[in-house]
């Protein structure tokens, strides 16, 4: 395949990815313009409260992300069976998940009393998420269906069941936490019934689709019987994704605490920043997923030529997407800031004073980030996650994190030194992974086993 080939089949597979993981990153996004609207200190208290729900919902969600570029994989070696075992424990290891994590949500204020936020921000985020961590069932459940589907190519149903998600979404927040329609005003409580509320949706949608498009693969029949070996595959490649992912978003959930510390309006900007960094994330994620698909495929197939075409294709698509956004935050910080604000609020000057920093700190990690998770794509889909996780975990716990605290408190920086310490751990991983990729991984696609 040409490159323009590759740029063809990776727009084909990867938008309708991309448009999916926007329109996930909108369900958040509603959430935090809806409550920066009912409060400051609600979007205070949600920004806390879903950094801790989402570095547990991450962890989990590594099994859904083995799922993918198993499926992959089996797919290109026409093995049936096995793309049915492999979804099916995958749902089996996310349900016992969930079920073991839910009492850390459930009594999640007296954790974060002790990671020394504010006594009522902690408050308000644990009545949040004594409801919201319901969700967590069924959103696991959702990824490993989503990464099911992708990985058969099936991207446009994902595109279209996340959408209807995050209408969804929007409206139930619209009604319960302002009171409108008749409803009662609800606030933060109001907002993480929306997000259970959501999540059901997207599970009964996703459950459907793979039934009745899917029915050769028969994957709810006879669903209670155990699978021990591919449980055991499943969970081993699972384990250290999750760990991966968990070791990377909570360097992003110690920086929100971090913000917490130094005051209620730095970490609302810091919420809103991050959540406009996140926006431009969500297209390096869906392209880091369709490095995940294609090179399951080409393992599948052993075809070391057209893996290596596609992942130079891929890395160089990731980065035209960085240039523009570092333009973007550049030269439109302030009003991309003003948005999430109500004019009128007092509060809002200095929010969008320290969230302009913030934008520029966030520009400078575009490079780093989209290089980051698209070596982890290609690395995932040949299934070489445990000497990543190594390096991911180094880069963001040994060098991020200390590095945003020494920049944000030893040297006086505030939130721009946090977030300088984010740049510095996302570009050792970047180094890191890309150089795991190109030295060592790529090399095995292709190349006979030893006898």
């Amino acid at each position: 395949m040409t490159y323009p080939g590759h740029i063809r089949a990776i727009a084909v597979l990867g938008l309708p990815l991309i448009g999916g993981h926007l329109a996930q990153f909108a369900i958040g996004l509603t959430d935090t313009v809806m409550l920066g609207r009912y409060s400051v200190e609600a979007l205070a208290a949600v920004t806390v409260a879903s950094s801790f729900f989402f570095v547990l919902f991450l962890f989990g969600a590594g099994f859904g992300l083995a799922v993918m570029p198993m499926v992959a994989t089996s797919t290109a070696e026409e093995d049936e069976t096995s793309i049915r075992r492999a979804t099916r424990m995958g749902l089996w290891l996310s349900l016992l998940y969930a079920t073991v994590i839910m009492p850390l949500l459930w009594w999640s204020h007296p954790i974060l009393i002790a990671l020394e936020q504010e006594p009522q921000v902690a408050e308000t985020a644990s009545r949040y998420l004594r409801v919201a961590g319901w969700g967590l069932f069924p959103a696991l459940l959702v990824m490993v269906l989503k990464s099911y589907l992708a990985a058969l190519e099936r991207t446009q149903i994902v595109l279209w069941i996340t959408v209807a998600a995050a209408v969804v979404n929007g409206l139930t927040n619209y009604a319960l936490i302002f009171g409108n329609w008749g409803a009662p005003e609800m606030g933060v409580t109001g907002a993480a019934i929306a997000s259970v509320v959501t999540q059901l949706v997207s599970l009964v949608a996703v459950v459907v689709y793979a039934v009745k498009a899917l029915p050769e693969h028969s994957l709810f029949q006879r669903f209670w019987r155990p699978d021990w070996e591919m449980f055991g595959r499943v969970f081993r490649l699972g384990v250290p994704i999750g760990l991966t992912t968990l070791a990377e978003v909570s360097l992003f959930a110690t920086s929100a605490f971090m913000m917490g510390w130094i005051g209620q309006v730095p970490l609302a900007a810091h919420g809103i920043a991050l959540n406009l960094a996140s926006a431009t994330f969500m297209v390096h994620l869906g392209l880091s997923n369709v490095a995940t698909i294609r090179a399951g495929n080409a393992l599948g197939r052993r075809d070391r030529a057209h893996l290596e075409k596609g992942a130079i294709t891929i890395t160089a698509m990731s980065l035209v997407m960085s240039i523009l956004t570092i333009i973007l935050f550049l030269t439109c910080a302030e009003p991309l800031i003003s948005l999430f604000v109500e004019a009128g609020d007092p509060k809002r000057p200095q929010i969008v004073l320290i969230g302009t920093g913030l934008l520029a700190m966030a520009a400078l990690f575009q490079l780093v980030d989209g290089a980051q998770v698209i070596a982890l794509g290609l690395l995932r889909g040949l299934q070489d996650a445990k000497i990543p996780m190594v390096m991911a975990a180094l880069s963001y716990w040994a060098i991020g994190i200390p590095a945003s605290y020494y920049f944000g408190f030893n040297q006086g920086m505030e939130g721009i030194g946090v977030w300088l310490g984010l740049v510095l751990g996302l570009a050792f991983a970047a180094v890191l992974l890309m150089g795991r990729f190109w030295l060592r991984s790529v090399r095995e696609v292709g190349v006979a086993p030893a006898e």
